[in-house]
């Protein structure tokens, strides 16, 4: 089997292991003994090379890939809205579609995070973000990757992810960084 680029890591299955095709978003099950690649780890996620397909591992199927899953999320006991607040935009900096190495932050695509206490030190967090065009087979992904990621932030007892397509996303809502990263700097 050859490698998808020079720097994958070559990986044998653990066990079976549910996986998201990219770029469907088709939920399937890889068994235990597939052997692949590991193309990208980004985000406490990672995208796989099988048999000529591409392939995302959630972070908390980490250990089919003989690796550690994320450590969990901490807030200090007296946490204010704003620490809530900056860990929930720590947490959309771990979402990247499988296919770019660049977050939904960085790239853009989050337009707008709000908070709201529910009940004494539960909160619910609302975001609305976009994708880099309306028909990405990611979309239901990646929004889901968003409102998982969030639901783990101690408090944060919902989170709603919302996909808005106004205003229609472009190059120019990109940071710098990821103007850098892709070459349109």
């Amino acid at each position: 089997m050859s490698g998808f680029s020079l720097s994958s890591e070559p990986f044998t299955l653990q066990r079976d292991c549910n996986v998201v095709m990219v770029p469907q978003g088709e939920n399937v099950v890889l068994p235990a003994g597939q052997v692949g690649y590991i193309t990208q780890a980004l985000g406490g996620s990672f995208t796989v090379y099988v048999e000529g397909n591409l392939f995302r591992v959630a972070g908390k199927d980490a250990d089919a890939l003989g690796k550690e899953p994320p450590p969990p999320l901490e807030l200090p006991d007296d946490a204010t809205d704003a620490d809530v607040e900056a860990l929930v935009w720590q947490q959309l900096r771990t979402v990247f579609d499988p296919e770019i190495p660049i977050n939904v932050v960085e790239l853009g695509l989050v337009y707008d995070v709000s908070l709201e206490t529910v009940a004494p030190e539960e909160r619910k967090v609302y975001v609305k973000m976009t994708l880099t065009a309306p028909g990405c087979g990611m979309g239901d992904v990646l929004i889901d990757d968003a409102r998982t990621k969030l639901e783990l932030i101690p408090t944060i007892k919902e989170a709603d992810v919302d996909l808005v397509f106004d205003p229609p996303w472009n190059h120019s809502m990109m940071s710098e960084v990821a103007k850098l990263e892709t070459g349109m700097l």
